[in-house]
């Protein structure tokens, strides 16, 4: 059956951006938000599941006034034996009725001096949500070097990979639960030449070993 156009993607995309936008005006003048109890990321697990931190990097001050997180964690991991390797990157953003808001990786990446090569979302079994959870899935490059990207939106009600879709659930979410907090969570992982499914299993291993850990982190 044939959508009336006002229905269709181009022309309910514009309206839906004004319908989002002029709530977010409503909401930014109109309504104060709750208080939240917020944890420390530098109490996040530093051994989990058979993975244990090995570096730490501390997010640079320039990196920061471009960033405007309130909270970040930026650590690598690898398992006991060393055969998986992992980092995880959590920026928290206390409210974005100021316009500090998490920059989208793949904006960040290339200006870093990474290629991107292909990208895409995957579907995985997330331990204590009550569904599997779509996140992004980013293949990026810097010379011979391949690194696999998982990334996604969280907040205590959802997990959105959608950057767009994450505007709108801001709006909605914060008019009805009168919060704006959200996090950006990345999960890095190297893509090896010989086995090139060892990425998307090591960041999937990760996701699901460290996800309650995570939820936890953050506000809920």
């Amino acid at each position: 059956m044939k959508l009336p156009s006002f229905l269709s993607w181009r022309y309910a995309m514009p309206l839906t951006l004004l319908l989002v936008l002029q709530a977010a005006a409503f909401y930014s003048t109109s309504t104060p938000e709750k208080e939240i109890a917020i944890r420390e990321l530098a109490t996040f697990p530093r051994e989990l599941n058979g993975w244990r931190v090995v570096a730490e990097y501390p997010i640079e001050e320039e990196v920061q006034r471009v960033l405007r997180a309130d909270d970040t964690l930026n650590w690598s991991y690898a398992t006991r034996d060393n055969r998986l390797g992992a980092n995880l990157f959590i920026a928290f953003f206390r409210s974005q009725k100021t316009g500090a808001a998490p920059h989208s990786p793949k904006n960040c990446l290339p200006g870093s001096g990474w290629s991107p090569m292909d990208s895409g979302t995957v579907t995985i079994e997330a331990p204590g949500w009550p569904e599997p959870i779509t996140v992004n899935r980013y293949i990026v490059a810097r010379g011979d070097q391949r690194t696999l990207v998982y990334y996604w939106y969280q907040t205590a009600h959802r997990v959105v990979a959608s950057e767009y879709l994450a505007k709108v659930w801001l709006v909605l979410d914060s008019l009805r639960y009168r919060r704006s907090d959200t996090s950006l969570v990345r999960v890095v992982t190297p893509l090896d030449p010989r086995d090139p499914d060892s990425g998307d299993r090591a960041a999937a291993q990760f996701l699901r070993d460290f996800f309650p850990a995570i939820r936890e982190a953050l506000p809920q």
